[in-house]
């Protein structure tokens, strides 16, 4: 595919930011509603509710820090260690997509739609000419199967 786009994600982008969902999240006891799919002991991991495709992963430092610079570096070892695993949990839960796009946007002119809290997303891609469903374009309704990878 050579461009990813998921215009279910306009409702996200034109949405005015209010607080950290990151740390509202991270504070909340609520994982399978918040869709917090692991939690480390210097981060975490949650669906994306606005996902590129399926699988659409956010780790993120469990200290509100918005720079990599700023990470410690036990933060940091976690933070890769992380990516790893959860890449190879993809692979399980999905049947071994054909790639993957790791990475994070450092401030909002990057991109950052929470600038300050960094996060990693991890999205998986796969050898076709079309994104592999289509959302309502309501926040979290995924797919029938999709939280299914969540337990796995």
């Amino acid at each position: 595919m050579e461009n990813l786009w998921a215009p279910w994600r306009s409702i996200y982008i034109g949405k005015p930011q209010t607080g950290c969902i990151f740390c509202e999240k991270l504070n909340s006891d609520e994982d399978k509603e918040n869709l917090v799919v692991y939690r480390g002991d210097k981060t975490f991991v949650i669906m994306n509710l606005y996902p590129y495709n399926n699988g659409h992963l956010l780790i993120a430092p469990k200290r509100h820090v918005g720079d990599i610079t700023e990470l410690t570096e036990e933060e940091l070892l976690e933070l890769n260690k992380m990516t790893r695993f959860m890449v190879q949990s993809l692979r399980r839960a999905f049947g071994n997509p054909h790639g993957f796009n790791i990475g994070m946007n450092l401030g909002k002119v990057a991109g950052a739609g929470i600038p300050g809290h960094l996060h990693v997303h991890i999205v998986p891609r796969w050898k076709v000419t079309r994104i592999l469903w289509q959302s309502s374009g309501i926040p979290g309704s995924f797919p029938r199967g999709c939280k299914g990878p969540m337990k796995k």
